[in-house]
């Protein structure tokens, strides 16, 4: 049986668990997050809905780790149907003026940096048949959004690029655009939102994947 198989990074929480929850009942998972725990606690709920995952507790800034995963996705099954790239590095709010060194650096290394390391190992394995998604979330320019909004915009100008190199030869590269929801990520920027007044991130994977087809 030829099975499907979807690549998600930073699938531990928020939107790239609600992906993985949605995928799975048409998808074999492979979970890429650094937190074991997480994954553990998303792989019973995937196997609670009778799907499968493979856990890959990796770090995407690692190039070696990311090189062997895909070496391992392309040995076991060949190639790979989607690749939803969620992972991101929040920092916290600060003036331009005041940006933490060690923010900046993790803010880079995970948002700009692993993107474009992964796109030239994942792009094999996606071929010319299989979609890519990036998700973006427009905060470039915004007052004290500097270190999430400039890699942020980084990460999705890489993602469009990419999609216009290959508008006609394949994978179908896709940039969207999530509502607000009531994820650890939006928490963090706006701690006194009513999060139950918000769509649940698997909610919102559930509308997305929908646009895709």
């Amino acid at each position: 049986m030829n099975t499907k198989i979807a690549l998600i990074t930073g699938a531990s929480r928020g939107l790239g668990a609600g992906l993985s929850l949605a995928l799975a009942e048409t998808h074999h998972i492979v979970a890429v997050a650094r937190t074991t725990g997480a994954l553990e606690e998303l792989d019973d709920k995937i196997q609670a809905m009778g799907g499968h995952a493979t856990l890959a507790p990796m770090d995407i800034t690692n190039p070696d780790a990311m090189a062997q995963l895909c070496r391992s996705i392309y040995d076991r099954w060949g190639s790979i149907d989607i690749w939803a790239h969620t992972a991101i590095h929040a920092a916290p709010l600060s003036p331009a003026n005041h940006i933490d060194a060690k923010d900046w650096d993790k803010s880079v290394s995970i948002n700009v940096t692993a993107t474009g390391v992964l796109i030239t190992y994942v792009a094999p394995l996606l071929g010319d048949k299989g979609t890519a998604l990036f998700f973006d979330d427009p905060r470039a320019g915004q007052k004290f959004f500097g270190a999430y909004g400039a890699t942020k915009a980084a990460q999705i100008a890489l993602a469009h690029s990419w999609a216009a190199e290959t508008a006609k030869s394949g994978p179908n590269v896709h940039v969207l655009q999530p509502n607000p929801m009531g994820s650890a990520t939006r928490a963090r920027f706006f701690p006194g939102e009513d999060r139950d007044a918000l769509p649940t991130p698997g909610q919102e994977a559930k509308r997305l994947i929908g646009l895709i087809g």
